[in-house]
């Protein structure tokens, strides 16, 4: 919604700052310099990216348009999956996971929260470190370093991405240049021309130079740190995971635990520590 609203704006201002002096608009359609200057850079990104970092533009264009994937409620649902593992693990001790961790698709736990459930990223996180506590392994420090290096490489993964982007904003404006001078080279056969059509002919050159910094920073640049913010936004859903996790192995009680992970979400997201209470307070009784 935020970047529609944004995008119309810039263009509006833009063109309506231009046309309202008197500027005439079909002095700015060149579409071989768009030509040149759109081809180049999509070419030009094509070279420099890897066929994963280009699916991820691709699919990130859905977290543009709809935000971070997280919100409030979102998180007050993990807060109780996690409170839930935790206390089944406190009471009847860590084997008693194994069959949750194992198939998590037939888990009567994860089925109470089933948008936790549908976040296959999410729940293979949680299981896999579950699981190692299944298996006798009690080192938290050992664990929170593992977690922490996968969790980088998650990052980097998801850094790459809008690193992406941020580089072909940074080309767009030479891509411009590169434009403009071929239209400069082209107004130059025609010297002989008369000064309206030489002025004509340089103006459509300099289009490609406005075009170039207009896509630059009036769109790719904003669109990849959008991108950037939700990719940020999204990455402390699985450190809340990890601080719970580790809490949970160093011996806290459940309710310790998660209050913990909440304390690590960004203030946009937190619940209250009350609201927090009065859900673990309402959830079924799983086992």
């Amino acid at each position: 919604m935020f970047f529609v609203i944004g995008a119309v704006i810039v263009f509006a201002s833009v063109i309506g700052g231009y046309v309202a002096p008197g500027g005439h608009l079909d002095v700015l359609w060149q579409p071989f310099e768009f030509v040149i200057i759109l081809g180049a850079s999509i070419g030009a990104f094509l070279i420099a990216n890897a066929k994963p970092v280009l699916a991820g533009v691709a699919k990130s264009f859905g977290i543009l348009l709809k935000g971070p994937k997280y919100n409030k409620t979102a998180y007050m649902e993990l807060l109780g999956v996690l409170f839930a593992l935790f206390k089944l693990a406190k009471t009847k001790g860590d084997l008693a996971l194994e069959s949750h961790v194992e198939n998590p698709g037939e888990s009567s736990l994860f089925q109470e929260f089933p948008t936790f459930a549908k976040d296959h990223h999410a729940l293979e996180f949680v299981c896999d470190y579950l699981r190692l506590l299944t298996l006798g392994t009690k080192n938290a420090y050992e664990v929170e370093a593992i977690m922490e290096q996968e969790l980088e490489v998650h990052h980097d993964e998801l850094h790459a991405i809008s690193g992406s982007l941020h580089t072909m904003a940074d080309g767009l404006p030479a891509l411009g240049i590169v434009a403009a001078v071929l239209g400069v080279i082209h107004t130059m056969g025609s010297i002989t021309e008369p000064p309206e059509v030489l002025g004509q002919l340089i103006g459509g050159a300099l289009v490609g130079t406005f075009f170039g910094i207009l896509m630059s920073y009036g769109l790719v640049g904003p669109v990849a740190s959008s991108v950037e913010q939700s990719f940020n936004a999204d990455s402390s859903y699985l450190g809340c995971i990890k601080t719970g996790i580790i809490a949970h192995m160093q011996g806290y009680a459940p309710q310790v635990s998660i209050e913990f992970a909440r304390k690590t979400l960004n203030s946009n997201v937190r619940p209250t520590f009350s609201e927090v209470e009065e859900m673990v307070e309402n959830l079924p009784a799983t086992g």
